[in-house]
């Protein structure tokens, strides 16, 4: 329990959680009670206020209740931060891509980036379908690109980081797909015309098309049983058949009623939406390798 002589109650504080999860879907129950608090507690003394301030602000105001949204959601990402996924998509889902769509007209390949953040994840993403895929420019290749955050959207339509950002990049890639300029690095044009980057809340049902690999990394986390169980279906049916979902290391969907496959791929566990209908009215119980 907040003491009284405390900025905000647990009233105040239950009134946020409130809020934040209908307009956002995104969820901090007693699991995230200290992270939650903290950063609140942190929000209210950077502007000098108290618990009623804030509810009065973010309820008039899209810009401070962004803000409050944005402190909360911040996470730290590079490029390349989860090094296996990368390496099963270069492994496993490109090669698939390729096989299934070799005569393909035109050869087309969809990836989204769910809750891209400030777009090291895209990037990275791109960088591993220009490495990974032969003769990508034969390919009409477009990562989709979303995220709640205006704020970070700009950061990742900018493409500009430091050099502690790429430290997981080699100089080879990095001699390839940046320039060095005295803001920092900056994405080439080869990479950024590949993705296109648009606001999204997962919590809303937008359809984006058919496409064969969904990154959705320390997302799911953020939500309900039911909003995650929401989520997982229409990925599901977003996704072509033979189509790839990843998640972070530490999610999964073990728990939510799905037809999709678990794959593993040396350290990484993928979900494959099963290629044939008479794969689909069964999911298997043991993992692919």
């Amino acid at each position: 329990m907040i003491e009284t002589s405390e900025p905000i109650n647990a009233l105040q504080l239950d009134d946020l959680r409130e809020l934040i999860e209908s307009r956002s879907g995104v969820l901090f129950d007693v699991s995230r009670e200290r992270f939650f608090i903290g950063h609140i507690r942190d929000h209210l003394a950077e502007r000098n206020w108290r618990g009623t301030d804030l509810l009065r602000a973010v309820r008039a105001s899209n810009a401070e209740y962004e803000s409050l949204l944005e402190r909360l959601l911040t996470q730290e990402t590079s490029f390349y931060r989860y090094p296996a996924v990368f390496q099963a998509l270069q492994k496993r889902v490109l090669p698939e891509v390729q096989e299934r769509k070799f005569w393909a007209n035109p050869r087309s390949l969809r990836i989204w980036s769910a809750g891209c953040s400030t777009g090291e994840e895209p990037y990275s993403i791109a960088i591993s379908v220009v490495d990974g895929l032969a003769f990508p420019d034969a390919w009409d290749i477009e990562i989709l690109a979303t995220d709640i955050s205006m704020r970070a959207l700009k950061r990742a339509e900018e493409g500009v980081y430091t050099a502690r950002c790429l430290e997981n990049l080699s100089p080879q890639q990095i001699d390839a797909y940046f320039f060095n300029t005295q803001r920092g690095y900056s994405v080439k044009p080869r990479i950024r015309r590949m993705i296109s980057f648009a606001p999204m809340n997962l919590a809303q049902s937008v359809y984006v098309g058919k496409l064969d690999c969904i990154f959705c990394m320390n997302v799911l986390m953020y939500f309900s049983e039911e909003r995650r169980n929401s989520l997982i279906h229409r990925f599901y049916d977003y996704l072509e058949a033979g189509g790839y979902l990843l998640l972070g290391h530490a999610e999964s969907i073990s728990n939510a009623p799905t037809r999709f496959v678990p794959v593993v791929v040396g350290d990484c566990r993928l979900y494959q939406k099963p290629v044939t209908e008479s794969s689909r009215i069964h999911t298997p119980a043991g993992v692919n390798s």
